[in-house]
């Protein structure tokens, strides 16, 4: 499908400025791709300098003075070195945005050969390029919009090389949203609108980088001429000063200008606006009665008929009164024509239009479910991916599109989002090592990374229940082998040829047993299982064993324990001396030799008072 809307640029007037508008949304980026320096144009749009890309080379269109605009001479282009695949990754805050590209070829290259390309927004396939281009878009460029949802806090674009054309872009325009407009309150938020015509009947090219004109969304209108058929062709414009009420109100924000100018003819008016079959199309319709002429219901009808179905009958002045806007809506359903045809059949008086929108409701594709986005974004920078192999924007979105090279997806099971199933690296002359967020790739089968120069240890997360065949054979790892990798599934186990060591878990072995292949061999330090060496008992690999450190785990506990209870043992006998009164025998020896010095202090007294009595003295020691 070829979601491709093209808005060749046209010389128009300039017109007077009005004063800013109320509007509640802030967020807006202008991107000069392929410029270093910012810029403020014409239109007071501050345009910020090339940015958020993920590679590509810069350059200029080779007829600089054929373009008014600085943002318009200037390019971004993607060769092949860069990968198959880049984009333009934006931070923004979650919400509705007006995304606007302006991509110009202009032999820059000097090939005088217009690129084939496609660009996806949010992983979904929204423009293709083909060559040959028609000679006009070549020289002058085309811009190309849309309005889409970001979720997940960051716009991914992305372009897509095919052969070895490389895709370009010399602008991009993101301006935030009122997320209700056009009715994604009934639509919902799963579906991106890709315009494929605004007109403003009775107007030249208008709105932000075309005039002065305001528009809140940022919205450019274009003339409805190229698109009249038939009588329609001779149609008469009408346009007024007058301000029309009912104008620049949310959702949508319609600006009043588009009101001021409107085409009418006596009998049928008639548009044909082509687009791409299978889709469905959002029209809207906007009138306003800006012909002071008509003055009362009635005066005025006419039936809207798209694809020569009768939409409704429109009676302005019924609806909203004079100078007053009224629009209203209407859904294509799979459209089998490459042409949509819009038909205003008068009823009373002349039909008349001030503007007409038509967007293709593209779907929004599945996208890789967002923790299995940030696992491979995570491997991306640990194992050095060259950019040669496009690992940009979402890992396997657009489902049109391969996913990134050497990935494999698939839909996960409620078929809600795509899961990443193989990685097939082996001899891509990477560097790095392996993140342990690829634990999160809970759907992994079969990781091949072999023949590259990987180190580091293998992450305790690679051991996912769902991998039955790892080969991470001829690389540098380091370590031992997780654990966790025996509470897999693994029918094929190569390890063979990195700097592994200790002991293999007999489980992970027992792979080959049950009819699987493993392949442990060139990794000296590894042990434990045949033909492999035994571990020594206690010493393994220059430092203690696993057994070695239990038994001093166990000699530890045991001399601790005996110190315990010789201490217990020491508490408890003092503790019968304190309460049970008993004397150490250094106590009792010094009683006893107290109790004979108080008796013979005794006799003495006894001696001596005798003697006073006039007693004979007897001799103590007669001999």
């Amino acid at each position: 499908m070829s979601f491709l809307v093209l808005f060749l640029l046209s010389l128009a007037p300039l017109f007077h400025s009005s004063s800013p508008l109320p509007y509640p949304y802030n967020t807006s980026f202008h991107i000069d791709c392929g410029s270093s320096t910012p810029s403020t144009d014409s239109y007071n749009i501050s345009w910020l300098p090339d940015k958020f890309f993920t590679g590509g080379s810069t350059s200029v269109v080779s007829e600089p003075l054929h373009f008014h605009l600085q943002h318009e001479k200037t390019l971004r282009y993607f060769p092949l070195s860069s990968g198959k695949k880049n984009c333009y990754n934006i931070p923004l805050p979650a919400g509705r945005y007006y995304i606007r590209t302006f991509t110009v070829y202009d032999n820059y290259d000097g090939k005088s050969h217009s690129p084939s390309f496609d660009a996806s927004v949010e992983g979904t396939l929204v423009f293709s390029w083909r060559s040959p281009w028609p000679e006009s878009l070549t020289r002058d460029g085309a811009y190309s919009d849309l309005f889409a949802f970001v979720k997940d806090g960051q716009l991914d674009l992305c372009f897509y090389s095919i052969a070895t054309n490389p895709p370009v872009i010399a602008s991009l325009e993101v301006v935030q949203i009122d997320p209700l407009s056009y009715n994604s309150a009934q639509t919902g938020d799963s579906y991106i609108l890709v315009n494929y015509g605004r007109l403003s009947p009775g107007s030249s090219q208008w709105g932000p980088g075309f005039t002065s004109d305001p528009d809140a969304f940022g919205r450019s209108w274009q003339s409805d001429s190229d698109y009249r058929a038939g009588k329609s062709e001779s149609a008469k414009v009408i346009t007024t000063k007058e301000k029309i009420t009912g104008t620049e109100k949310a959702p949508n924000y319609f600006p009043m200008k588009l009101y001021q100018s409107a085409v009418t003819i006596e009998g049928r008016l008639e548009y044909e606006l082509p687009v791409d079959a299978k889709l469905d199309y959002l029209v809207w319709f906007h009138f306003a009665e800006i012909d002071s002429t008509v003055k009362k219901a009635g005066e005025r009808v006419f039936d809207v008929l798209v694809n020569d179905k009768n939409v409704s009958r429109v009676d302005i002045l019924k609806e909203v009164g004079s100078f007053a806007a009224y629009s209203l809506n209407y859904t294509e359903k799979n459209l089998s024509s490459s042409v949509l045809n819009v038909k205003l059949s008068p009823v009373a008086g002349a039909p008349l239009i001030c503007g007409l929108e038509n967007y293709a409701m593209v779907s929004a594709d599945l996208a890789t479910v967002p923790e299995q986005v940030v696992a491979m974004k995570a491997l991306k920078d640990s194992l050095c991916v060259p950019d040669r192999m496009g690992w940009n924007g979402d890992p396997c979105a657009p489902t049109d599109w391969d996913a990134w090279e050497g990935v494999t997806c698939h839909t996960n099971k409620n078929g809600t989002g795509l899961v990443i199933t193989q990685i097939e690296l082996g001899s891509q002359g990477l560097k790095g090592y392996i993140s342990e967020q690829i634990s999160l790739l809970s759907n992994l089968i079969n990781l091949n990374l072999s023949t590259n120069s990987l180190d580091g240890t293998l992450p305790i997360g690679l051991g996912l229940k769902s991998l039955a065949r790892l080969d991470l054979s001829d690389n540098q790892f380091s370590g031992s082998i997780p654990e966790s990798l025996t509470s897999s599934n693994l029918q094929l186990v190569r390890l063979n040829n990195n700097l592994l060591e200790g002991r293999v878990p007999e489980e992970l072995y027992s792979v080959g047993v049950h009819g699987g292949t493993i392949d442990l061999s060139g990794n000296k330090g590894l042990c434990g299982v045949p033909p492999l060496p035994d571990c020594p008992l206690f010493w393994e690999n220059g430092r203690l064993s696993k057994g070695g450190k239990i038994a001093i785990g166990l000699s530890c506990f045991l001399f601790v324990a005996v110190l315990l209870l010789v201490i217990y043992l020491f508490c408890i006998r003092r503790g019968r001396n304190d309460y049970d009164f008993g004397l150490p025998s250094d106590l009792i020896f010094a009683a006893k030799r107290n109790r004979y010095q108080r008796q013979k202090s005794l006799m003495l007294l006894e001696m001596e008072s005798q003697h006073a009595k006039g007693l004979p003295s007897v001799p103590l020691n007669p001999h």
